[in-house]
């Protein structure tokens, strides 16, 4: 897996190189240490995954992941901060980051690459929490405006709740191979990847 590390802190920048590198299966390809740098270096390294800070000096990490997305949609970037400014979280999920995390939650972070490295989302459990009341106030779509069944809503509902497929067959009567194939008949018609996405999907556009 290849990463590339972007910070304003070059301490920051040198002990996730450390910590990430302990891994044999990680390269840090890069450093950088602003937005600037982080296109710059995406563009020559072309990176699995880049893991970046968001406020940083001359181009913030959300303006530069805009710009890397605008010409590169599936690129896989997560966010690394000590930040949890509603702005910010908002404006990452928009542009698609696929991953917020916070720098105090180290633990996490190796975890993270692996799982967004295999096309998943990760937020940490402080973003997660926050998401529904952030999103709340946008103007919602039925959910027949995406091409949804009433049972398929009933399976998106319970996913943004929490459920396992064990709880959802159980819930609503199905086998587990059956709630399966319902939920990947649900991210074939959203185009989404996962079950965090189809729960922030919920939360920003039907509920």
């Amino acid at each position: 897996m290849r990463v590339l590390v972007v910070d304003d802190d070059k301490l920051v920048c040198m002990s996730l190189k450390i910590i990430l590198e302990a891994d044999k299966e990680i390269e840090v390809v890069g450093i950088g240490h602003d937005g600037t740098e982080a296109i710059e270096l995406f563009q020559q390294y072309e990176p699995d995954i880049l893991l970046m800070d968001i406020r940083m000096k001359n181009m913030t990490g959300i303006d530069a992941a805009s710009k890397i997305l605008e010409k590169k949609r599936d690129a896989k970037i997560l966010f690394l901060t000590t930040f949890t400014d509603d702005e910010y979280i908002i404006k990452a999920l928009k542009i698609g980051a696929k991953g917020y995390l916070l720098k105090q939650d180290y633990d996490s972070i190796i975890p993270a690459l692996r799982a967004v490295n295999i096309g998943q989302s990760v937020f940490g459990s402080d973003i997660v929490s926050k998401i529904p009341n952030l999103v709340s106030g946008e103007k919602k779509k039925n959910y027949q405006d995406y091409d949804l069944t009433a049972k398929e809503f009933e399976m998106i509902e319970l996913i943004a709740d929490g459920q396992s497929n064990k709880e959802i067959a159980d819930t609503m009567f199905l086998s587990e191979g059956t709630v399966r194939n319902y939920l990947s008949n649900i991210l074939l018609k959203l185009d989404l990847r996962d079950r965090t996405q189809v729960a922030i999907f919920y939360y920003r556009q039907l509920k």
